[in-house]
């Protein structure tokens, strides 16, 4: 089942970005048809997770993944909801900081075997979760800062503040997601 349902999204997503990715080309719309092809490319990541022996993600990741990868490119840098909705950027930020936490714990269930998870501490597992979502917006700000010295100059438009606010929403939502696993440790 979960093999299905990776190759479907992929196929679907990389499809429609490629759709994208020629309108845009013809239109000579240089971001969109960049966005649109980085899409594609994001898309067609989780097919690698066919490789594995054990996919440690479960079907609800693998369709948050897709949404936030829809909600990110399509409606928020090609249909302009970046630009139209102050909020979208930092919503988007808050969830992928919860996403990522998730994707956290899932490794953490993947990589620590059971008989030792239990030893581990719940501070280790809080931190290991609150550093991979502040590790994920601050790379996500620096692919931000680097594509508007070379490519967009759209990407920070709110400059040093809309960099804290990007931070600390990925802090919040993953802060959200560790204080949760707080109270499933014993389940983990």
């Amino acid at each position: 089942m979960k093999r299905k349902v990776i190759i479907s999204l992929s196929i679907l997503f990389s499809l429609g970005m490629t759709v994208l990715f020629i309108y845009y080309l013809i239109k000579h719309d240089h971001t969109r048809w960049q966005v649109a092809l980085g899409g594609i490319i994001v898309s067609l990541l989780p097919l690698i997770l066919l490789k594995m022996k054990k996919n440690p993600f479960n079907i609800p990741i693998i369709i948050s993944y897709y949404l936030f990868l829809f909600c990110s490119l399509y409606l928020g840098s090609i249909s302009s909801f970046y630009l139209h909705y102050f909020w979208w950027d930092s919503t988007l930020h808050f969830l992928k900081g919860m996403l990522v936490g998730v994707v956290g714990i899932s490794l953490f269930k993947h990589w620590i075997p059971e008989q030792v998870r239990s030893n581990v501490s719940v501070g280790i597992l809080v931190l290991f979760v609150v550093s991979l979502a502040v590790s994920s917006s601050v790379l996500w700000e620096i692919y931000e800062f680097v594509g508007d010295l070379t490519l967009t100059h759209t990407m920070q438009r709110g400059g040093n503040t809309d960099t804290m606010y990007d931070l600390l929403c990925g802090l919040g939502g993953g802060l959200i997601i560790a204080v949760y696993s707080l109270f499933r440790k014993r389940s983990i």
